[in-house]
């Protein structure tokens, strides 16, 4: 697929500088530059502009804000900016926090930093991804995955002892056994399903009222991408899926995924749905998708805007698979 990689998270050409990151002399003198920046993800939410201006907040190192850190910061790479750094500041503790709405599929509510101006907020990346340029989207990408997966994997797999920080921030090592970890990131299908003129969309319970997007699911041991497309959507669906190919893929940090966008055949219709995994799911031809995206069909909302579903099925209808 030719424009593959202008999908949101597509990669901006980031110098990740990844031969630095062994090296804590210059990892810290990278964070003592004046042009050295950090962005702070709390819990799950990005500090971002919210006023227009768009984007990631970058703030100083030295920044109040960072002594809420739960670790050290991790290096990002390096921009035409300076060096790029991103900070877990969970600690912190914002007035009027919602707890029930963080615990959902997506929680609309941003809260301020005292010091900061009123339009510098923690948000939700989902709602605001197609606010960020393609250098803070893959940043962005970037820092809340390892942030995510450090906060999960505070401990040792192979002995249970506490694990610390190294290589700036993009490796953990047990004290205790001697094991090494690295951050981890699922590979996940999501899968552009056709027969003719229509395509294969479902829900899964819990999503927002009337969306529907392509299925997608885990990719198994053992398994190949291809494999992975035809089981899912089967266990799904019970549709047979014949020929596979792959067109995109893009990284989605929620928590730690990769999508690989794939274009599967449909050699059956008939739908017989797996209720835990899928809410509804049905077949809209190509006129109805487009009334979905252009709002004259207000009962079925597409996918998010910014998600490689919504880039596949956008430039499915526009014929720009090749």
């Amino acid at each position: 697929m030719k424009i593959a990689e202008t999908v949101t998270f597509g990669g901006s050409g980031l110098d990740r500088a990844a031969h630095l990151r062994n090296q804590p002399e210059a990892i810290a003198a990278l964070a003592a530059r004046s042009d050295a920046r950090c962005f702070a993800i709390w819990r799950g939410k990005l500090l971002m502009h919210r006023d227009g201006a768009q984007g990631l907040v970058w703030l100083p190192m030295d920044h109040p804000l960072f002594a809420e850190a739960m670790e050290p910061p991790v290096f990002l790479g390096l921009d035409e900016h300076g060096p790029r750094f991103a900070s877990d500041v969970s600690r912190f503790r914002p007035t009027g926090v919602d707890e029930e709405a963080l615990k959902r599929f997506f929680d609309p509510n941003e809260y301020g930093v005292p010091g900061l101006p009123d339009a510098q907020r923690f948000a939700e990346m989902r709602g605001a991804m197609m606010e960020l340029s393609p250098r803070d989207a893959e940043l962005a990408a970037t820092g809340k995955a390892i942030l995510e997966w450090h906060r999960s994997h505070g401990f040792c797999a192979r002995c249970g002892a506490a694990s610390e920080v190294i290589n700036a921030g993009w490796q953990r090592s047990c004290a205790s056994c001697g094991g090494q970890h690295f951050p981890r990131t699922d590979p996940v299908v999501i899968m552009l399903i056709t027969s003719g003129n229509s395509v294969l969309l479902g829900r899964s319970p819990g999503w927002p009222e009337g969306m529907y997007s392509l299925l997608a699911g885990f990719v198994e041991p053992g398994e190949t991408l291809e494999a992975a497309v035809r089981r899912e959507v089967l266990e799904e669906t019970q549709v047979k899926v014949g020929a596979v190919r792959y067109l995109a893929s893009q990284p989605w940090a929620f928590p730690n995924s990769l999508m690989f966008g794939c274009e599967g055949i449909a050699e059956s219709t008939e739908i017989t749905l797996d209720p835990v995994e899928l809410e509804h799911a049905l077949w809209m031809t190509r006129e109805e998708v487009a009334d979905s995206f252009s709002g004259a069909n207000k009962s079925v909302k597409p996918a998010r805007a910014g998600s490689i579903a919504h880039f596949l099925l956008r430039n499915w209808l526009a014929d720009r698979l090749d």
